[in-house]
């Protein structure tokens, strides 16, 4: 009963945060809207097949599944420091996602691009020119087992992680998510180079400086529970 009422409190918790910062992002492009619209021109919309829109819908679905681990790992384990990590993830991530669809709608763009292979918006720059440095991350990268992207886990992982219990889940959820992150830096930095809205770059980028961060405290947990990340 305990652990269901707290369940209880992370998903409630989870959503007022939700709530407000939606409520908060409202009322302050409403303001500026009331502000800004005599004087500045109305920004270009993003294409469908823009660095801007694939980053948005492929990070979504990145975001999704670190939220999903999150939570199956709070149910898997008593230790407080990984709950910890799982809840600071699960929050983060379900924030951004939302961000990140929200634009889509604004930019009344599909949340689902048919025909588009995902990360197929890294592989070239603005007008089809390629960006150094960027052509290859993801380039080759074949879908297999649930995995869409590099760094998501698969399905079969995903069931081992819901089967897993205590240190040996501890361990699997830090590892799933360590590469889960390394994917997601590697595809954040595409945007942050790529990507012409300067908001979603500003997010592009704080990605990459989050999730770094949370990839050395990863390897922290790791090595004190005598593991490592996978090579």
């Amino acid at each position: 009963m305990v652990k269901r009422d707290r369940r209880i409190q992370w998903v409630a918790g989870s959503a007022v945060v939700l709530a407000l910062l939606f409520a908060g992002v409202a009322t302050v492009a409403s303001a500026r809207d009331g502000a800004d619209h005599a004087a500045a021109p109305a920004p270009r919309t993003p294409a469908v097949d823009s660095a801007d829109a694939g980053f948005a819908r492929d990070m979504a679905i990145h975001h999704q599944q670190a939220v999903e681990m999150s939570f199956i790992v709070r149910d898997r384990t008593k230790d407080e420091e990984v709950r910890r990590l799982a809840y600071d993830i699960a929050n983060t991530q379900a924030n951004q996602r939302g961000m990140m669809l929200g634009w889509l709608d604004l930019w009344e763009l599909p949340k689902a691009a048919a025909g588009q292979e995902p990360m197929a918006w890294m592989a070239a720059g603005h007008e089809g020119h390629t960006m150094d440095g960027m052509a290859g991350m993801g380039a080759g990268y074949r879908a297999h087992d649930g995995s869409l992207m590099p760094g998501m886990a698969t399905r079969t992982e995903l069931d081992r992680l819901r089967r897993a219990n205590g240190k040996k889940a501890e361990i699997l959820y830090l590892q799933l998510m360590a590469d889960h992150h390394k994917g997601g830096i590697a595809m954040a930095r595409g945007c942050a180079g790529l990507c012409t809205v300067k908001v979603e770059k500003r997010l592009a980028q704080g990605m990459v400086e989050a999730q770094q961060s949370e990839l050395d405290m990863m390897a922290r947990m790791l090595a004190a529970r005598g593991a490592k990340p996978r090579s």
